[in-house]
């Protein structure tokens, strides 16, 4: 496949053909480069110039494992030893050095294909605490492998993985990379993730990579080749106001070419070499607008935001099906237009509006007016997720009721309910409210996702570190049981439930005093979802609600059932009968949550 490039250069970065290895760097404003390495005994070899910035070598009998730098001769006499930009595998990530990577690996005929954005649910793991077996050090590839078979029997289709690229102090959410083309050696480097992809893809999972080019640490690129201006970040990153990011100095110059197709390779090695299905690209309006605001015209930097849609196009143009998605946050549609409209060509972007409108409705917010009777705010806050959608097509957003931002930055899971940092023993009222949570993000229009522990009331606040505690999937199984029959009902498993996989939504029910809600889903052919939802812990008898067609429905979903909270006190349904006026009367138990069918 012929993939386009914006500069027509032959490769970066360290390649090889047969036994001899090529080695090409960019420093335009050097006055030699040398190479050295195991391979040298250390000794250095003179790269030849290419007469525009670029430099390059070749050099026989390179093998993988082997390390390297270059040394970089500046004008004034100054001798710096850099690591390769495009390194692929580093010694470690703190202080670490360029390793020749084993570029074998044998995918076995790997042939997966992503199933369709309506029949998508997204599962977001961070490697170093998913299973971390050895408490001394972080989670590895091979660690989560031995739990695909716990993710895929909850009926998920995609794994959405926390970045993974070189990060310091080898631990960390990885939202500041060091270097944008390694693995983590900590997770278990190249070959950790390749097989990671592999096994994934067998077991018919998809892998989405979380990726960070709003900002980079500058570990190993700051002032690469010695040049800088006023002391800025050197020919990586911009100068002057651009400079600036909530995160430091380190935004990259989106506006040089060199730049930009250092950024555009790396999506092209992830899905090349890697077998990676999509993207998540975090922090876009970072990447767009300096100030990191959206409807801001003097901030905006034209050069990000066409970067982004040069970005979903190479991703599109080398695997049609990938998902490439936004954080962005400013619900800004013109993310997800597509290019030739004058928008990014972004497929989704995050929403991580119902996660706050979930805590607020089941009174969990700081808002005074949200847990008294009768407040609208509370289900005026739930409607406006669920009804959000981007350029009138509600699969352009993942939405989701916990993500690492809202259970992280001092903040909780939405599992703990008493407020506790963490919960060793949760409540029947934690669990129920747990499974309401999962179950309004599943019948929700859009592409929904689960935290990793999410479904099975991992407790506490999300971080770098904390495992999780995989004893709770044991004696919280009825959780997962819930999340298993939630997930197979959103992805209409049985045939019944093809409502929850269109765009459309209505609300039929809404009594803001009771804090009580139901909302309507249907396809086009007329499959009809209803979902009744109590927002509070009390219990209401003979709760009367009109629904839109009168006759018989059936409970495909009842989560009261004790067999999903032992503690549970059960409203026995099978069929609902409306009356003459299209009413049915039901006994609402606290947190209740109802999915019924025509």
């Amino acid at each position: 496949m012929a993939i386009k490039n914006e500069i027509f250069k032959k490769g970066v970065g360290l390649s090889f053909r047969g036994k001899l290895a090529s080695f090409r760097v960019w420093a335009p404003n050097a006055a030699s480069v040398g190479l050295v390495g195991d391979f040298n005994a250390w000794q250095e070899t003179p790269l030849a110039s290419e007469g525009d910035g670029y430099w390059s070598a070749k050099v026989a009998d390179v093998a993988p494992g082997a390390t390297y730098q270059y040394v970089i001769h500046t004008g004034s006499g100054e001798r710096l030893l850099r690591n390769d930009p495009r390194a692929m595998q580093m010694t470690e990530s703190a202080d670490g050095i360029s390793v020749v990577p084993d570029m074998d690996f044998d995918w076995g005929g790997d042939s997966y294909a992503p199933p369709p954005k309506n029949k998508m649910v997204t599962y977001e793991m961070h490697i170093g605490t998913f299973n971390r077996v050895d408490k001394a050090t972080t989670g590895t590839f091979h660690d989560a492998i031995e739990k695909l078979d716990h993710v895929k029997s909850l009926g998920v289709t995609t794994i959405e993985l926390m970045p993974i690229t070189s990060m310091d102090k080898g631990f960390g959410w990885g939202y500041s990379p060091n270097s944008i083309y390694a693995v983590e050696s900590l997770y278990g480097g190249r070959q950790g993730l390749l097989e990671f992809v592999k096994q994934c893809h067998r077991c018919g999972l998809g892998v989405i990579l979380d990726v960070v080019y709003n900002h980079l640490d500058g570990k190993y690129l700051w002032q690469f080749d010695g040049w800088s201006d006023n002391n800025s970040g050197g020919i990586y990153f911009y100068g002057g106001d651009r400079a600036e990011t909530r995160w430091g100095g380190l935004r990259p110059d989106y506006g040089r070419s060199e730049v930009r197709q250092f950024i555009l390779d790396n999506i092209k090695m992830w899905l090349v070499d890697y077998h990676i299905d999509g993207f998540r690209l975090d922090s876009t309006i970072s990447m767009r607008n300096k100030n990191g605001l959206n409807n801001d015209p003097a901030g905006d930097i034209g050069d990000g935001w066409s970067l982004m849609g040069s970005i979903t196009e190479l991703a599109h143009e080398i695997n049609p099906q990938a998902l490439v998605i936004a954080e962005d946050f400013g619900g800004n549609e013109y993310l997800t237009k597509l290019v030739c409209d004058g928008g990014c060509g972004f497929d989704a972007q995050w929403d991580l509006s119902l996660p706050h409108c979930l805590r607020r409705a089941l009174g969990e917010s700081d808002y005074g007016d949200v847990a008294e009777p009768g407040s609208p705010r509370a289900l005026g806050d739930v409607c406006y997720s669920l009804f959000l959608a981007f350029n009138g097509d509600a699969m352009q957003k993942v939405i989701f009721a916990d993500s690492h931002d809202s259970a992280g930055n001092g903040s909780d899971r939405i599992t703990d309910r008493d407020g506790k940092a963490e919960v060793d023993d949760n409540s029947a009222a934690a669990q129920k409210a747990s499974i309401l949570a999962s179950a309004v993000a599943l019948t929700a229009p859009g592409i929904p996702m689960l935290l990793q522990g999410q479904e099975f009331m991992q407790g506490g606040d999300f971080n770098s570190w904390r495992e999780l505690d995989w004893g709770k999937a044991e004696r919280f199984a009825g959780v997962v049981d819930a999340n298993k029959h939630l997930l197979a009902l959103r992805l209409n498993t049985y045939g019944d439930t093809g409502g929850l996989t269109s765009n459309q939504i209505s609300i039929f029910h809404r009594n803001d005093q009771n804090r009580v809600l139901g909302y309507r889903r249907t396809d086009e052919q007329d499959n009809e979802i209803l979902v009744i939802v109590n927002f509070t812990n009390t219990y209401i008898a003979d709760y009367r609600v009109v629904l839109p067609f009168g006759g018989a429905w059936r409970a495909r979903f009842n989560s009261s059932w004790p067999g999903y909270v032992k503690e549970s006190r059960e409203t026995k349904i099978d069929v609902l009968q409306t009356d003459e006026g299209g009413a049915v009367s039901i006994n609402l138990r606290g947190y209740m949550v109802l999915i019924l069918s025509r």
